[in-house]
């Protein structure tokens, strides 16, 4: 299975399923060999958390999981509408990632 996403970190998301589904955030870390992304503020869970020194506090702090790429779309920094990624050529034979919505570069 190929390990490239088309989504990378910094990336504007929309997730379209899940409890989550119609919330925007940034893409803080991309996980290719899993297939999944960290969106900021989405998918929060609660770590309970003991003391690992002394005087150190514990208790519960909530972080956002790893949410799976098919469950996210990219929204595209020139049309601003959640699409698809395509790839395409520029003039000196460069590969870069295309809105599927505009044709625009995204990189």
């Amino acid at each position: 299975m190929n390990n490239k996403l088309r989504i990378k970190s910094g990336d504007t998301v929309v997730i379209i399923s899940g409890e989550d589904k119609g919330k925007k955030g940034k893409v803080l870390t991309a996980y290719p060999a899993e297939r999944r992304i960290i969106v900021q503020n989405a998918n929060m869970i609660i770590r309970h958390t003991r003391p690992r020194k002394q005087g150190e506090q514990g208790g519960r702090i909530e972080k956002e999981a790893p949410i799976h790429v098919s469950n996210v779309m990219l929204i595209c920094p020139k049309c601003s509408k959640p699409t698809r990624v395509g790839y395409a050529f520029d003039e000196n034979g460069k590969k870069h990632r295309a809105c599927k919505k505009c044709n625009k570069n995204i990189d």
